[in-house]
């Protein structure tokens, strides 16, 4: 039988809280008897979307990224709004930064990227059956999208020339529903 370890909540204070972020400072009886400080971000969750074509294509974005100073190479994604569905927020995203809807979703998995300071949950979406509408950016965002063979995006991932965590897990999860393994 495993040990519980669990960390018992004393005191809870909000260190800073932003647009999107709200750092956590809470104070927490540890499983010896002793205290500790527990510092953390609350997130509103994200959802991110594999876009599938047929001919083997995916569709996936550059941007600049500034905490990591750089452009990056990422399937859509985006924050769920409070009290929204995943998956609306998943299809919301998809047109708004892409352009494209899509007539089958599937959720694919679901991910915790940074369990040491961050609750946030991401859900992640194969979207196929994939139609043009009309690209609507919000006005802070830039970004380029194209099509890329997953088979090249994979490489690409395994050999570290993309290092966003949750496109490397999300195309992962697609190609292995896509071979005809559903999550369980």
């Amino acid at each position: 039988m495993s040990q519980d370890f669990t960390e018992k909540q004393l005191a809870s204070s909000t260190a800073y809280k932003g647009k999107l972020l709200e750092l956590r400072e809470d104070t927490v009886r540890l499983p010896n008897g002793h205290e500790a400080t527990r510092e953390y971000i609350v997130h509103p969750g994200a959802s991110v979307i594999v876009p599938f074509f047929q001919d083997g294509t995916v569709l996936v974005e550059r941007q600049y990224r500034y905490p990591v100073k750089q452009h990056m190479l990422e399937v859509p994604a985006g924050k769920i709004d409070l009290g929204e569905d995943p998956e609306h927020a998943a299809r919301r995203e998809l047109l708004e930064e892409t352009g494209y809807q899509a007539e089958q979703w599937n959720l694919i998995g679901t991910l915790m990227p940074c369990v040491g300071y961050s609750d946030e949950l991401i859900y992640a979406y194969l979207a196929q059956g994939l139609i043009y509408s009309e690209q609507k950016l919000d006005d802070e965002e830039f970004l380029e999208t194209s099509r890329i063979p997953m088979a090249e995006l994979l490489k690409q991932s395994l050999e570290s020339k993309i290092q966003d965590a949750k496109t490397i897990i999300a195309l992962l999860w697609a190609e292995n529903f896509l071979n005809g393994n559903s999550p369980k």
